[in-house]
């Protein structure tokens, strides 16, 4: 009886070792995909951001380049965002003294009216 105990154990434990080959061999793969996933998304981000800095076709994009590359392109948005708040302060202050130009205008008209 021992010895069938220590054979179904020996066979429970060859089961669990074949099915932790396979989880093994199923997260190897699933790494694998993940890997060539990251791969081509920091290709696709490099390329969006700058075809020239994408390199040539089957290069390694590094991380880092991809970071440089998302820390360029915030750092320039974040730059336009200024400028453009800037174009819009200039433009209402010009809008502010166009309208007073034109209302001192009419005003001059109307004297020039009431003077004739």
């Amino acid at each position: 009886q021992a010895e069938e105990e220590l054979q179904e154990a020996c066979a429970r434990q060859a089961l669990q070792l074949q099915e932790m080959g396979r989880r093994e061999r199923l997260l190897r793969a699933d790494v694998g995909r993940a890997r060539e996933q990251l791969e081509s998304f920091k290709t696709q981000v490099l390329q969006a951001c700058s075809p020239a800095a994408a390199g040539v076709a089957g290069t390694v994009v590094t991380e880092q380049q991809v970071i440089e590359k998302v820390r360029q392109i915030s750092e320039e948005s974040q730059q336009s965002y200024e400028r453009e708040k800037c174009l819009q302060e200039e433009l209402s202050s010009r809008l502010s003294k166009e309208k007073e130009v034109s209302e001192n205008v009419e005003l001059f008209k109307k004297s020039l009216r009431e003077l004739q």
